[in-house]
């Protein structure tokens, strides 16, 4: 196919853009905000931030003229790099930096945005909501908590917290261990899934499935009105990210990191006791494996005559 050509990307979505159902349409909105996307995303990656299916983009690719995504991808290669390298900077990196910007101005840029965001979740997070998904986690069996991607750091950093102050907790990362251990799930547990987009169907299908047998669900994502938002008892939103970053992007997790610290310490605050006794007891468990740092250098060997 002579994509250098034909018309462009943007033209061909436009073309279909009617007749696309809702997924595809969802793939076509993250390739015209982002056109360098499928350039730098796996098709599995693409199909997770459109919250959506890797098959669906297979079909999206057909849609619009290609045979599949790697003839996609070179497509989009090649139009990339006939835009200019500006036009590919302020796609991939955005209109907040300049190439030229010195090091301390990209350090007071992202220090001035991220701390936009921490202030906007401040102001944004309902705080009843919070607490009442706070007592339903101190007060409950079991905690399963879902999140794929980039979003799996984020699940393992909360569970790791509630675990060393004494609660049942697992992380899922992979769909069939998440949906095999959300089925085992009861009134007694509590289940959190955690997306940016709120659209990721693996994370949105282990959460409803834990929702179906009677746990407590709980989504936390950047869009209050997401698929995911609306599976969940109680959702938690935090701010949609600046222009400059992407969903998967760990920089945007920020937000998502003070939920967490916030619902660990509410959380701890329930069941003050045994978090206090816990957290002493494994502080004294690795306490051996920390040494302090020499006073004196090592004296060196002599060398031999």
């Amino acid at each position: 196919m002579e994509v250098g050509n034909g018309p462009t990307i943007a033209n061909r979505i436009a073309a279909r853009r009617r007749s696309m159902p809702a997924a595809m349409s969802r793939i076509a909105d993250v390739v015209l905000e982002h056109p360098s996307a499928p350039v730098e995303l796996t098709i599995t990656e693409l199909a997770e931030r459109a919250g959506t299916s890797p098959a669906t983009v297979t079909r999206f690719c057909r849609a619009i003229g290609f045979d599949g995504y790697t003839q996609f991808r070179v497509g989009v290669a090649s139009e990339v790099g006939r835009g200019g390298a500006d036009e590919t900077w302020r796609a991939d990196i955005g209109s907040e930096f300049a190439p030229d910007d010195t090091p301390d101005k990209v350090l007071r840029t992202l220090v001035s945005l991220h701390v936009r965001s921490l202030e906007t979740t401040a102001a944004w997070v309902d705080l009843e909501d919070v607490s009442r998904a706070a007592h339903a986690i101190a007060t409950s069996r079991h905690v399963d908590i879902y999140g794929v991607g980039g979003s799996a750091v984020i699940a393992t950093e909360l569970q790791r917290r509630l675990h060393r102050i004494g609660l049942s907790a697992h992380a899922w990362s992979d769909t069939h261990d998440g949906i095999a251990s959300a089925v085992l799930q009861n009134g007694d547990s509590v289940a959190i899934g955690i997306s940016s987009t709120g659209q990721t169907e693996q994370t949105v299908e282990m959460l409803a499935q834990a929702g179906a047998v009677g746990a407590f669900t709980v989504a936390i994502t950047h869009a209050a009105d997401s698929w995911m938002a609306d599976v969940a008892d109680v959702a938690i939103a935090t701010p949609t990210p600046a222009s400059y970053l992407r969903p998967d992007d760990m920089s945007v997790k920020h937000s998502q990191l003070l939920v967490v610290d916030l619902f660990y310490l509410l959380v701890a605050q329930q069941m003050f006791d045994e978090a206090a006794t816990r957290l002493a007891a494994t502080a004294m468990a690795v306490s051996g494996y920390r040494r302090d740092r020499q006073t004196t250098a090592p004296t060196k060997p002599a060398q031999e005559a």
